[in-house]
């Protein structure tokens, strides 16, 4: 790269560098994260404020799929945007449940939390705030400057002095530029998502039967599950015995073979033992 080059893409980063000082400090060590704080509170007094709310809504069971269904219904019909949702259906011992993630307007938030009042009980809402503002304020001076940077890059591909090679060069930081503006762009997009909107994660559960209608409740389910323990132990037992099986192989040829064995031994054993002596009495005769 010559001279004029070099010279040409300083006088831009020159110009870029005009528009950082408002956010540049004195100091050449980075700013502590009070510093930062209170820096992007002077450069935007807005806050950016990330909020997310985790609710569990418990429903009888007959009614769940059903409530599930609505509240996916009725973002439709407010600013907002399902991010997923799922639902599970009951199996065996299993029961249903549901779960809808979304991000919603906060002027829409107490519509939706008056609709899912309707749909059940509220046992348990989790709110969380994060605050954005650094990241957004560092995210918009990048574009800001990146912007700047390229604008001027664009300028000197027009300037007919430029030769093949700087042309080359202008283009190749060009390119890298623009692909560094993109980036930012795309993650400042992220973060007015994550500010603009509310984000909410609803679970739905099964509500559990309370009080003496309990007890006949749990009876019931012992009895619906005392098919799935029976179907468990018989598994339990045939996988016992096919892995017995082999074994069984080697282990009866083995042991008639042994018990022949014994059997043999002991038969020499009786016809080598001496005949048993008669007992003799007390009483000699004269």
């Amino acid at each position: 790269m010559n001279r004029r080059l070099l010279a040409l893409i300083f006088a831009a980063l020159a110009s870029v560098a005009t528009g950082c000082d408002k956010l540049s400090v004195k100091n050449a060590s980075p700013p502590p994260r009070m510093a930062m704080y209170a820096l992007a509170r002077a450069a935007s007094p807005q806050h950016f404020i990330a909020e997310r709310h985790k609710l569990e809504i418990v429903a009888p069971e007959a009614e769940l799929q059903k409530s599930w269904e609505s509240a996916i219904a009725f973002c439709a019909t407010i600013r907002c945007e399902i991010i997923s949702s799922s639902i599970t259906t009951p199996t065996g011992n299993s029961v249903p449940t549901g779960d809808i993630s979304l991000r919603v307007a906060p002027e829409d938030l107490k519509k939706l939390w008056a609709h899912l009042e309707k749909l059940g009980k509220i046992a348990q809402h989790t709110t969380e705030r994060e605050d954005k503002t650094i990241a957004v304020v560092d995210t918009e001076a990048k574009i800001k400057n990146l912007t700047s940077f390229r604008d001027n890059l664009r300028a000197m591909l027009a300037k007919p002095s430029a030769t093949v090679s700087d042309l080359v060069e202008i283009q190749k930081q060009l390119t890298d530029t623009q692909s560094d503006l993109d980036a930012e762009t795309a993650q400042r997009k992220i973060l007015a998502n994550e500010t603009e909107k509310v984000a909410v994660e609803i679970s739905f559960r099964v509500e559990r039967p309370s009080g003496g209608a309990g007890g006949f409740a749990q009876i019931w389910n012992a009895l619906r599950e005392s098919g799935s323990v029976l179907g468990d132990s018989t598994a339990s037992l045939i996988t016992t015995i096919v892995a017995v099986i082999p074994w069984l192989i080697l282990i009866l040829p083995a042991g008639w073979v042994l018990a022949k064995v014994w059997r043999r031994l002991k038969l020499r054993r009786n016809r080598t033992a001496p005949p048993p002596q008669p007992p003799t009495s007390g009483i000699l005769k004269e």
